[in-house]
């Protein structure tokens, strides 16, 4: 079936999702082909329903939450200086109210930043004809394109297409990397790997471990990296770029353009994550929430669907390097007045569940508490 023919579905006939979406499936063009055939009506797997949606009244509260809540921003120039302990006190605070905080000064070139996404962004606008040789779903497959991971198990998809590097099984071979973004996307994941690791030795100071208790974890040892496209989108209002969700990685850093869109949940408001030039966003993850007995938050976040387009980011999930051995809450935090909330899981089986129930805006996390 052809891109075109998913154009103007009439959403009072008789409606079969499975085979719109397997339709959609089998055209390898994302949404991004949807954008390149015409279409004017969103088809109806991507239309949320309406109770989930932001309405008129969400976007004031958001707009008021930005003048009372603004995201930490942490300058990290001189971490291993005497400023250290004031860098690792604004981490445990934002960590433990936010679970969000944007980073500057980190270490990581800007102009790489800049190339990064910019590349990724030539990647998803090539032709349809030679972005399909990347497109799978297998996720043996380590390098690959597709559009929506949880397509056929969420009720109602993302406006989101991605290329995604998973470095959970070891270091790749560059040579299996598309050309466009070959060089870059080779450097770019170098200097993740270093900051993992300065972040895994700040994080273990403003949770009072030694580097060395935290480090034998493994809980900060390998990553997978998400680079996501939003086209312009016709119907913005009847869909999200990312429903909201909660991370099922112990630490994630984001690289976002200055298109904005970016929100948080912070008491009970959706807060926007304004783009600061240079900043990354760093956010914790579910594991991080467990390990941590809820001591620092795993807060859920979403991405707005926008008709100015085309937005560009690109999430580094950080993850253990032992997919099946078991996590759970660390005898640091807790006691007979704190007992452990949640019960030892591996990565192959949170993710496993995490993938299983797609992202339907409920915590994953909520499945494994005692």
């Amino acid at each position: 079936m052809e891109v075109m023919q998913l154009m103007g579905q009439d959403h009072g006939v008789a409606y079969d999702r499975a085979k719109e979406v397997k339709e959609f499936e089998e055209t390898k063009a994302g949404v991004k082909g949807l954008v390149d055939s015409g279409i004017e009506r969103l088809p109806r797997f991507l239309i949320h329903p309406p109770e989930s949606l932001p309405n008129s009244l969400a976007v004031v509260a958001d707009a008021a939450a930005t003048t009372c809540f603004r995201v930490p921003v942490i300058d990290f120039q001189g971490y291993e200086s005497p400023r250290r302990t004031q860098i690792v006190n604004e981490i445990r605070e934002a960590s433990e109210t936010w679970g969000f905080f944007q980073m500057v000064n980190h270490g990581v070139p800007v102009p790489l930043m800049d190339n990064l996404l910019e590349v990724i962004r030539e990647f998803h606008e090539q032709a349809s004809e030679v972005k399909k040789e990347w497109y799978s779903r297998d996720r043996k497959t380590p390098v690959r394109y597709f559009c929506n991971g949880d397509l056929f198990v969420s009720k109602a998809a993302n406006w989101r297409d991605t290329l995604l590097f998973d470095f959970q099984d070891g270091p790749l071979n560059p040579q299996t990397f598309p050309q466009v973004c070959r060089e870059t996307v080779s450097e770019y994941i170098q200097h993740m790997g270093k900051l993992r690791e300065s972040i895994a030795g700040l994080l273990s100071e403003a949770l009072g471990l030694s580097t060395d208790r935290f480090g034998n974890l493994e809980c900060m040892k390998s990553e997978s990296m998400g680079c996501h496209y939003y086209p312009p989108c016709p119907q913005p209002d009847l869909t999200f770029g990312t429903t909201k969700h909660s991370d099922p990685s112990s630490l994630t850093f984001l690289l976002q353009d200055n298109m904005g869109g970016l929100q948080v949940l912070h008491r009970d408001q959706w807060v926007h994550i304004n783009p600061v030039p240079g900043a990354l966003v760093a956010n914790i993850g579910d594991l991080m929430q467990l390990i941590t007995n809820d001591k620092l938050k795993s807060v859920e976040h979403r991405v707005l669907a926008g008709r100015a387009g085309p937005r560009v980011s690109v999430a580094c999930l950080i993850y253990p390097k032992e997919k099946c051995r078991e996590y759970g809450p660390l005898e640091e935090f807790t006691s007979t007045v704190d007992p452990p909330f949640y019960r030892q899981t591996s990565i192959s089986e949170y993710l496993a569940y995490y993938r299983s129930k797609g992202l339907d805006g409920n915590k994953a996390l909520s499945h494994f508490r005692l």
